[in-house]
């Protein structure tokens, strides 16, 4: 993934699912619509397109946060980090 650049309107996406962790190969854009995120990123684990993360077929993003990160000094590229709304990735029981 070093070699992917990433335009100033594009972000890297994080996922965190069933207590995994990876980014996305592709980035996307920084101001797509949270939904457009979340349908991206179920395909993605879905289809186990995501190191670091296994396919899982029943995968779904419907309720999860989308949170945005700006370029920074210590990142210098947008991020997206797409999460449980729960600490941790665990499930609200």
């Amino acid at each position: 993934m070093a070699d992917i650049v990433i335009q100033n309107n594009e972000a890297r996406v994080n996922v965190t699912w069933a207590g995994q962790n990876g980014d996305m190969v592709d980035p996307v854009g920084y101001d797509s619509p949270d939904e457009h995120i979340r349908s991206w990123v179920q395909e993605a684990v879905r289809s186990g397109s995501v190191p670091g993360v296994r396919a899982d077929a029943t995968a779904s993003f419907q309720d999860f946060v989308v949170d945005r990160f700006p370029a920074s000094d210590e990142v210098p590229y947008n991020r997206i980090h797409i999460r449980p709304k729960t600490p941790f990735g665990n499930p609200i029981w």
